[in-house]
Parts: structure tokens; sequence; C-alpha cells
């Protein structure tokens, strides 16, 4: 699959942005991928409009995974792997959540694939915060 290029980074971009100016919260290129911050309420609206957009067409969710960044604030990303299979394109969904309220709508209604990855990603948060409480790590 070809790499994103920058006209096809800034089309997404601007098809977020158009929709809602709080869409995106950073813009992350990086070895020719590229991560689109969200903010955690809009995580599923965005997911909607990726898949459900002519210009966009993100219809295979092919990995999602978590990262804990502890000791860091915010501690969690939570990161959605996204394919257009009809466009050749691919982009990632970054939501970052603190170790406080490590919460976010599963977008299950938009992939049903995700069912088992954000249920993956549940269990990895969990015993992370666990393993934190139990150490007496703050």
């Amino acid at each position: 699959m070809a790499e994103n290029s920058n006209q096809n980074t800034n089309v997404v971009v601007e098809r977020l942005r158009s929709w809602s100016p709080n869409a995106i919260s950073e813009v992350i290129e990086f070895r020719g991928e590229t991560t689109i911050v969200v903010p955690r309420k809009v995580l599923r609206e965005v997911a909607e409009r990726c898949r459900a957009d002519k210009d966009l067409q993100f219809n295979l969710l092919s990995d999602a995974t978590c990262v804990d960044r502890y000791p860091l604030e915010p501690r969690f990303e939570v990161n959605y792997h996204l394919v257009s299979i009809p466009l050749r394109n691919r982009l990632r969904l970054q939501v970052r959540l603190s170790s406080d309220d490590a919460t976010v709508d599963s977008v299950v209604t938009v992939w049903p694939g995700a069912n088992w990855q954000e249920r993956e990603i549940f269990d990895l948060m969990e015993f992370a915060s666990t393993v934190t409480r139990i150490c007496g790590a703050s």
C-alpha cells in the first residue's frame, strides 16, 4: 500500500476541521505516517466521519492498541490504525487519557472488529493501573 502523501493528509485534516474545528487537537507527521490526535469526547464522531465521508473512506480498522506512558500524564494513548482501501490511504487516530479518568467511547459501532481489540486495551490499562497501585507508585 502506498504511503501517505502530504496531499492525502491535508485532505483528511481539512475534511475533519471543516466538519468540526475542535475535532483535531494535533497532527503528527513522523516517518511518512500521520497521526491525528483527537479529544476523547469526539472520538466516536471523528471515527464515524472518517468512515462515512466520501473523500476519506477509512473502511478498515487494521489495529487498535494502547501505550502506557507512565509516569507521564496523560498516561495512556489509545491508537486506532485506519486504512482506506479504495483510496489507498492510512491514518492513525490517537486519544490521550489521564490515569484519573482513562475511559473513552467504543468505536465498535463504526468498525465491529474493534470489539476484541478494545477489550484487550481495557485489560492492559486495568492491569497497568493495578500494578501501579500495588507497587505504591503515584
